[in-house]
């Protein structure tokens, strides 16, 4: 499963964007949707690799059973969708690079797996290393560079 939201993070990349991918899951396994973070090249700073993800997969009436894979631990807006459409599992790629709130998920009753993946690690630490400045816009921090 990591593999599918690991492509999505690699397309991001090769796009100009933020390498984060991710992808929903059905209780059976099977793929429901798909996404990236696309808010560079969509433009749209709403548009994370988890509601990319659950946008693909559709309206459906419930999300139990469903699994959220993402490469990396959610931020409060991506933990907030998991916790309001009640996806009961979480699997993140790595922790590492950005904390996240894959503990106060956890904590909230999702079962939160973290693999601490090497792959997804690398992806963002190069990315934090060539663009700091796209980093640090994408998860609110100050802009370097003195603006």
């Amino acid at each position: 499963m990591l593999a599918v939201a690991v492509e999505e993070a690699r397309t991001g990349y090769r796009e100009g964007g933020v390498p984060v991918g991710a992808a929903l899951f059905g209780p059976d396994g099977r793929l429901l949707g798909r996404g990236r973070n696309r808010r560079v090249q969509d433009g749209d700073p709403s548009l994370h690799a988890e509601t990319d993800a659950f946008r693909a997969a559709g309206r459906r009436a419930a999300y139990h059973g469903t699994t959220l894979v993402t490469t990396l631990s959610p931020c409060w807006y991506c933990a907030g969708l998991v916790r309001q459409f009640g996806i009961p599992r979480l699997v993140v790629g790595e922790a590492r690079t950005f904390p996240g709130q894959h503990d106060w998920l956890a904590e909230h009753g999702v079962e939160v797996t973290v693999l601490d993946d090497p792959t997804c690690q690398l992806l963002m630490t190069e990315f934090i290393r060539t663009r700091p400045e796209l980093w640090q816009e994408d998860i609110g921090g100050e802009p370097r560079g003195g603006r």
